[in-house]
């Protein structure tokens, strides 16, 4: 079962995740990622345009843009295990 799948079958757990989540895009180390995802999606264009696309989250460059679908499933390998 993915992620997406179970949150959906379980909203108790869904609402705790979110509040969770929600407290750490306020902290700094949120704040400063949402900024750096901001900050690049307006360098290629994306930003606010309802596109549809994001920016690449794979590479040194991360130059590129691609949908969401498939930008968010591809597995992060370097956080997984650290």
């Amino acid at each position: 079962m993915n992620t997406s799948t179970y949150y959906k079958q379980n909203p108790a757990a869904r609402k705790r995740r979110l509040k969770q989540q929600g407290a750490y895009n306020k902290t700094t180390k949120g704040l400063k990622i949402r900024t750096a995802a901001n900050k690049l999606n307006r360098k290629l264009g994306t930003y606010g345009n309802e596109d549809g696309m994001d920016a690449s989250h794979t590479g040194p460059s991360k130059g590129k843009t691609e949908k969401p679908s498939v930008n968010r499933r591809r597995p992060r390998m370097n956080k997984r295990f650290a």
